[in-house]
């Protein structure tokens, strides 16, 4: 079975990953709980696995600033410093200074 990429979740989730400004991040939790979906972070990492190739799929990373995509990650944190987020010593975003606020 196919993965369903008009999914209503799925378009839900892009519809928040396209408003992350440049220079910004998100969380998969926080776009969970935006989605009124507080405990669907890995939903939200799911339906990013199968993003459209326009998405600022770059801008969504771990709750503790630390970033995924496996080969994809040094990409990822290429664009990242392109957009003029700076990375802490260990590696992780400071999600104080580069996370969006959802309050």
């Amino acid at each position: 079975m196919g993965v369903n990429l008009l999914n209503p979740f799925f378009e839900q989730v892009y519809a928040i990953v396209e408003r992350i400004p440049r220079g910004k991040v998100a969380s998969y939790g926080q776009i969970a709980w935006m989605l009124g979906r507080p405990r669907s972070a890995r939903a939200v990492g799911w339906a990013m696995r199968h993003c459209p190739e326009n998405l600022p799929w770059q801008r969504v990373v771990k709750a503790d600033g630390n970033i995924t995509g496996g080969s994809y990650a040094e990409s990822r944190k290429e664009l990242l410093i392109s957009e003029g987020i700076t990375f802490l010593p260990d590696g992780r975003i400071d999600m104080k200074i580069y996370g969006i606020k959802i309050f």
